[in-house]
Parts: structure tokens; C-alpha cells; sequence
């Protein structure tokens, strides 16, 4: 059985790796010796040589920063009390003091703050106090200096924890929008599961009831109930192998493993069928196209709309108790209307008509089912609009609404055409071709 490696320390990782980090060490070693020298060195005690070597040994421990930056502000602290014991002039100091500021918003920003940060931030403070000691001269100066390093120290923590909330917080929005994007996901396959199985489903119920009922009256009927269960069944799986090969495939190309062969969703264009289906389970279906019938539809309002007729025929034939039902559909410039009428059983005394179409509003619903629900939020995805509730004389009504794109114009001539020529040129011209002298 293969096992699998345990993953090495990072240290020995190879010279390439351990080369930098012995440089790094070396160098900050360095530090605390070309600090001592440079705030003593020069000729003529040369300020300018001074402050260019105390950058210099500042510059020395930026690669252990990087790497450790507790060590790196350890080594800088020694350094700077150091440095400061031989009385140097204040300014020299400014520069190591900040640095050490800077390390400890870094570890503010990196580490624990009260196990790493805070520790680091009393004992910079103690040192830089100490240093201050033998760099200022009078109380009211030294009071001074101590209340300045303390806002400094302050302020450069301040700074690291707001780092540190920003990154978590932006962490966070994208955890948050990560599991958004998998319920959001996650509905979406529902709602397309659900409109492929809920019509399927309640046709066969309802033919296996009817094959029940007349199996030894009827024998005939009872084939007849049971060719239509088996017919839906087939159409129910392929259309399930349809959806989940669609989904496979879309998950193929998010990780870029190469797209999958898809078969059509269904649209407007097989509604002929959803009704031969649906007047299998009892439910005779009238169904009428206004408008401009050859007009192409985007995918998508063409999968929600026939997901709407799919869905309210489904409620027909489980609830309505009729034996037909109305679906009008009409294409317009800009929208496509879908009504889906019956004169089923009547509305219950006390229930509240829908109110009217409203743009991105989900209706109420009129039972606890998902169906209304789903289709209220197909039709506001699109931005569309949509209604449904009890007719005032009986039965159900569902309107959609949802937009179209303007058919765009067609494009203007880039110059004026050429003024067609009179009539009694055409045949100058067809003598002329001939050899003879036009007129």
C-alpha cells in the first residue's frame, strides 16, 4: 500500500532556502554593532555620516522582518539601548524608534494580540523609556518624549489591528458569498428538479388512480392508463439525465475539465407536447400564440415561461377538478405575456384575491406548496413580473410577464444612395453597348 510523505519542516528545505535565512541572521547580528558604530563614527563627528549609517542599520533587518519579526525587534531593541548608552544626539534615535513602532503594528497585525503583541508593545515602550534616559536632558523634556513614544507605540498598534479586522473581514464577506453562491446553487437545482418531476409525478398518480379504479371493469383503460404512466416515466428520466448531465457538465467547465454534450432545455416550442401530456391525465389544454410566433426568444425567458405553463398545469391537473384549462401565450416588442386560466373548483369563502402584477414582487401564494413560490421568483430573476390567485367566479389565474430585449434597428446607410437614372438612358446605354451612337 502506498503511504502517503510526511511533509517536511520548512527549515532544511534545501540550500536555496536556508542561504537567505543564514544571510537574514547575519545581517541582523550586524545590526546592533553598525548601529553603535554609526551613531559615533565620522569625521569631525559628521551628523549626515551618522544618520546615513543609522539607516544603513535599520536597512539591515528588513530580511528578518519579513521572516521573524519578534526576533528582528528584539535584536533592534538591543541595538537601540545600546546605541544609546554612549549619549548620541536625540535625532539619531528617530529612526530606530519608529522601526521598532513598525514591528510592533506588524505584530499586531500577524500574531495573538495578547499572548504576542501586547508583550511586545510593554517591552518596546520599557526600552525606548529607557533610551530616553540618556538621549534627553531636563524633566518637562523627558515627560515630553515619554508621552510622544507612548502615542507612536499606540497609534503604529492601532494601525496593525485595524489591519488585521480589515483582512478578517474581507475573509469573511467571502466565505459569506461563497455559501450564498452554494444556496443560491443549491435552489436552483431544486427548483429545476421540481419542474421536472412535479408535472411527471402527478400525471402518473393520477393514471395509476384511473388503472386502479377500472383493472377489472375496464380492462382497455386500464392498458391505456398504464402505456401513459410508462411513456411519462421515459420522459421524466431522460429529462432528469438531461438536467444532470447539464449540471455535470457545468461543474466540468468551472474547474475547466472541457464541457460536456448538452441536449436543448425545453422552451415554448414544445408546449404541443406538455399538452398531449397533460390531456393524458384528464386536463384537455387550449393553447394560443399572439404576436410574432418566428420571433426568437432569449434562452432564458424561454426556459422560465414554459417552466410557468409547465408548473400551473401541474396545479390544474392536481387541484382544479376541471377538464380543460387556457394557456395564452403573446410575444410583444418588448415583453412576453403568459396566461394560464381555468374554471376549476371555486375560491374559498375569506380567501384574499392576488393583488396586481408588481415588478420584482413575488406573489402570495395560495397553498403552502413551492410551485407559486418558484415561479414568482423565475419571473423576478428576469426582472419580469407576475400574479396568481382565484378568479372571482372560480377557478385559478397565473400571469407572467417578463421582458424582452428591443429587436435592434436596422443599421443606417453609410452613404446616400446613387439617384436612379430617367428611363430613356437604359436603352442609349443598350445601344451604346451594340456600336451604335446613342441619341
Amino acid at each position: 500500500m502506498p503511504t502517503t510523505p510526511s511533509p517536511s519542516p520548512p527549515a532544511p528545505a534545501g540550500p536555496g532556502g536556508r542561504v537567505p535565512t543564514v544571510l537574514a541572521w547575519c545581517a541582523a547580528v550586524a545590526h546592533p554593532f553598525v548601529l553603535f558604530v554609526g551613531m559615533q563614527a565620522g569625521p569631525f563627528r559628521s551628523t549626515e555620516l551618522r544618520l546615513f549609517l543609522t539607516a544603513v542599520a535599520v536597512g539591515l533587518l528588513l530580511p528578518l522582518v519579513r521572516r521573524r519579526p519578534e526576533a528582528a525587534l528584539g535584536v533592534l531593541l538591543v541595538g537601540l539601548f545600546a546605541a544609546s548608552t554612549t549619549r548620541p544626539y536625540a535625532e539619531l534615535t528617530y529612526l530606530p524608534v519608529l522601526a521598532a513602532d513598525a514591528c510592533v503594528g506588524l505584530l499586531a497585525a500577524r500574531r495573538p494580540l495578547l499572548r504576542v503583541a501586547l508583550p511586545a508593545a510593554a517591552v518596546t515602550l520599557t526600552v525606548q523609556i529607557g533610551s530616553a534616559l540618556y538621549t534627553t536632558s531636563g524633566q518637562d523634556v523627558f515627560v515630553t518624549t515619554v508621552v510622544a513614544l507612548a502615542l507612536a507605540l499606540l497609534t503604529a498598534g492601532l494601525l496593525g489591528h485595524a489591519s488585521r479586522e480589515r483582512r478578517a473581514h474581507a475573509a469573511e464577506l467571502r466565505a459569506r458569498t461563497a455559501a450564498e453562491a452554494v444556496t443560491a446553487e443549491r435552489l436552483r437545482i431544486a427548483r429545476e428538479l421540481h419542474d421536472v418531476i412535479a408535472h411527471s409525478i402527478g400525471v402518473i398518480a393520477i393514471q395509476a388512480g384511473v388503472g386502479r379504479r377500472v383493472i377489472d371493469t375496464q380492462p382497455a383503460e386500464a392498458r391505456n392508463a398504464l402505456a401513459t404512466i410508462e411513456t411519462t416515466s421515459r420522459e421524466t428520466l431522460a429529462g432528469l439525465r438531461r438536467t444532470l448531465g447539464a449540471l455535470r457538465a457545468s461543474a466540468q467547465d468551472t474547474r475547466g475539465h472541457g464541457a460536456a454534450p448538452r441536449d436543448p432545455a425545453p422552451g415554448l416550442a414544445d408546449l404541443d407536447r406538455l399538452a398531449a401530456s397533460t390531456a393524458d391525465a384528464g386536463v384537455r389544454v387550449e393553447v394560443r400564440h399572439l404576436g410574432d410566433r418566428d420571433r426568437s426568444l432569449p434562452p432564458e425567458v424561454d426556459l422560465a415561461a414554459y417552466r410557468i405553463v409547465q408548473e400551473s398545469l401541474t396545479n390544474v391537473v392536481r387541484h382544479a377538478g376541471t377538464p380543460t384549462c387556457r394557456v395564452t401565450v403573446e410575444r410583444g416588442e418588448d415583453a412576453l405575456l403568459v396566461e394560464i386560466t381555468d374554471d376549476g373548483r371555486p375560491a374559498k369563502p375569506g380567501t384574499a384575491p392576488v393583488a396586481p402584477l408588481a415588478p420584482l414582487a413575488p406573489a402570495a401564494p395560495a397553498s403552502t406548496g413551492y410551485g407559486i413560490v418558484g415561479m414568482s421568483e423565475r419571473a423576478a430573476l428576469l426582472g419580469g413580473r407576475f400574479s396568481a390567485g382565484p378568479r372571482p367566479g372560480g377557478g385559478f389565474h397565473v400571469t407572467a410577464v417578463l421582458p424582452l430585449p428591443l429587436p435592434l434597428s436596422p443599421p443606417l446607410p453609410l452613404a446616400a444612395p446613387e439617384p436612379a437614372r430617367e428611363p430613356a438612358s437604359e436603352p442609349a446605354s443598350e445601344t451604346a453597348q451594340q456600336g451604335t451612337p446613342a441619341p
